[in-house]
């Protein structure tokens, strides 16, 4: 709503005092209003009314369509928040799924190699935000004091800006939601098994394909191909004084990829139709906890295991893969996920106390991820025993290179179950949200509508949990098609356009911004030959 002064019977002004009256003052100025907004559209600036004209904000009238006016106060700055929150929301929102996956595409990168594309990754992430999280102020005579990405591409780039930049943010946000379904089955399954293996005393057997002692660790796939990866593990049992029929009936009815994710469907898909996520909501906290917990299981699992480490620059050993890899861009489709923020940047950035350090905070927060996505992707990589097993061993998802019955791990895939299970219901909703009010201009047409769409994502993910539950090529896939359009394509193309009408676009500065572009579309079609 905006800040303007309305002429309002006097009957129905609400305030502390019932008896308050509009004074001939607030008539007068309304009247002017509506003088200065004959003469231009409320969007052009240039004759807008002037700062006389608009009362004070303690003078300042809501009109209800009830017949009623509401006192507006003034902001208040104490809702604001300090750099450091600013900071800590932006690395909290960052912090995702992906840093499971971050291990994985540091050995598909090489040890070495992946370092220095997390940094440069993340360096072009930061920038590429920054250009976002400017682009709205610099559009002249047009109020965008609640304008997102999204809104700044359709001023640019009309209807089809808006729709394309509405379908790679589905993208992105639907790919989050089948990375989600794959890992609640996986944490389900293994925090049943560790249930049933604890209850009648089952315990994993010393094979081939693991370490011995207290900090076991195990290779699902000890003959992966180095560019394929799977996803099926295989468990082995000794039984102590069981009948073997229970244990077969177990895995029959308790199995990874045939059943657990048609168990979901029973919890989370009438969860997906409410018709307000706010109560949802309030278990965000559980994403901070569970990510503190991650950072503490992989300090402890790496001061436990020591450091396993031999550089061979380009030839694979029998234990060890190279420092630089021809599968690198996997890892940059997992990190253009990891660092993805760009969508919802303007809005956290709004609440920051002082603008002036948006862009110090914005390079903060990224300095942070960035650390973290290190400090776990080294100390995983470098603490994995080889020998005796070989570092491609290591899994997209890091916590399935350690058995069910690890207890600090059990802990961490329950933390992150119910996480994800208070999660999804919001991801839904704003998948909901923005398409349904797209195409019908309601968030919630009707309950046939909401299923229909709910069905057609759970579907997504339980398909790809049954066949294909591989969630770095999940995350790669889904990271590099919603970045192609909002991190590179877009940002660039409206910060070189913007530049053009001011006339202070160079020839270097295109120059730049369009290999941005191109860097984007290779990036995603690198991930199809991987």
């Amino acid at each position: 709503v905006r800040e303007q002064p309305f002429h309002v019977e006097p009957r129905n002004i609400v305030d502390d005092d019932p008896q308050e009256r509009v004074s001939a003052e607030a008539a007068i100025l309304n009247s002017r209003l509506h003088y200065y907004s004959r003469l231009t559209g409320s969007s052009d600036r240039l004759l807008s009314p002037p700062n006389h004209v608009i009362p004070r904000p303690e003078e300042i009238y809501i009109y209800s369509p009830l017949g009623t006016a509401f006192k507006v106060t003034g902001s208040d700055p104490s809702s604001k928040n300090p750099s450091i929150i600013t900071i800590f929301a932006i690395w909290n929102t960052m912090m995702g799924t992906s840093i499971l996956s971050i291990p994985w595409g540091i050995k598909q990168a090489g040890f070495t190699l992946g370092i220095l594309i997390l940094i440069f990754t993340g360096l072009l992430m930061v920038y590429c935000c920054y250009i976002v999280l400017k682009s709205s102020k610099a559009i002249p005579y047009v109020d965008t004091s609640d304008w997102e990405f999204p809104d700044v591409c359709r001023y640019y780039f009309g209807k089809f800006g808006q729709w394309s930049s509405l379908v790679f943010s589905m993208v992105s946000l639907i790919g989050a939601m089948v990375v989600y379904w794959v890992l609640m089955s996986n944490f389900l399954y293994n925090t049943g098994q560790f249930i049933y293996n604890y209850a009648h005393n089952v315990n994993m057997s010393d094979s081939e394909f693991g370490t011995n002692g207290s900090d076991k660790v195990i290779c699902p796939y000890p003959n992966t191909d180095p560019g394929v990866n799977n996803t099926i593990s295989t468990v082995y049992f000794i039984n102590s004084g069981n009948d073997t029929s229970d244990v077969s009936s177990f895995e029959h009815w308790w199995s990874k990829t045939n059943t657990i994710p048609f168990y979901l469907i029973i919890l989370l898909l009438p969860l997906l139709c409410f018709r307000s996520a706010s109560f949802f909501a309030r278990f965000t906290f559980l994403g901070t906890i569970s990510v503190i917990y991650l950072i503490v299981l992989v300090s402890v699992k790496a001061f436990r295991l020591g450091f396993h480490l031999e550089f061979h620059w380009f030839d694979t050993t029998e234990f060890f893969v190279p420092e630089f890899r021809l599968l690198f861009p996997q890892l940059t489709g997992v990190l253009t996920l990891a660092f993805f923020i760009h969508n919802c940047i303007i809005t956290l950035m709004k609440s920051n106390k002082n603008q002036d350090n948006n862009v110090r905070d914005l390079s903060i927060a990224y300095l942070l991820v960035g650390l973290t996505y290190l400090y776990v992707g080294v100390l995983i990589f470098a603490a994995f025993p080889s020998p005796p097993l070989f570092k491609d061993c290591i899994e997209p998802n890091f916590l399935d290179n350690f058995p069910s019955s690890d207890v600090m791990v059990f802990v961490a895939r329950t933390f992150l179950l119910f996480q994800m299970i208070t999660v999804y219901p919001l991801l839904g909703y704003l998948v909901r949200v923005q398409m349904m009010g797209q195409i019908f201009g309601n968030h919630y047409p009707s309950f046939f509508h909401v299923l229909a769409l709910n069905i057609l994502i759970v579907g997504a993910g339980v398909l790809m949990a049954k066949f294909y539950p591989n969630i770095g090529s999940i995350i790669r896939f889904s990271g590099a098609t919603c970045g192609l359009a909002l991190v590179f394509v877009f940002p660039a193309l409206v910060h070189m356009i913007s530049l053009k009408r001011q006339g202070v676009l160079r020839w270097p500065s295109a120059l730049f911004h369009s290999f941005l572009i191109l860097l984007g579309l290779a990036n995603l079609l690198a991930q199809f030959f991987m």
